[in-house]
């Protein structure tokens, strides 16, 4: 359920850049990282994080461990990714068209890993 959610997400995101909309490419991106994570969690350890402050999904992440391989380096993209969630939700500056491609692209790379390991998780 997570992942296609990520999935969606990611869609909207890409379909947000192609017309143009940096706000909407960063949010759609953050939110496809997001349950990408969750969906990780719960394939490795049964569990999602609820708390409002989506730091402690980063650290959910983290306790994965060696469960997965790269979730020291995802964890950092996630965390990225989390830092710019109030730029884009609460800041009056707009979103350049260089930080929505990052993450756009942070985002994508997180959700390729997240699909790789929840696959191996149901094998």
């Amino acid at each position: 359920m997570f992942l296609q959610k990520a999935e969606e997400f990611l869609r909207a995101s890409v379909r947000a850049d192609e017309a143009g909309d940096q706000d909407a490419v960063m949010l759609a991106s953050i939110q496809a990282a997001i349950a990408a994570n969750d969906a990780v969690c719960v394939a490795l350890l049964g569990k999602r994080s609820t708390d409002q402050d989506h730091q402690r999904a980063v650290d959910l992440l983290e306790s994965v461990g060696d469960r997965a391989p790269g979730v020291g380096p995802r964890a950092g993209q996630l965390r990225a990714l989390l830092k710019k969630k109030n730029l884009v939700e609460y800041e009056a500056r707009r979103a350049s068209a260089a930080e929505a491609r990052d993450a756009l692209e942070r985002a994508t790379r997180f959700l390729t890993w997240a699909r790789e390991v929840v696959g191996h998780a149901a094998s």
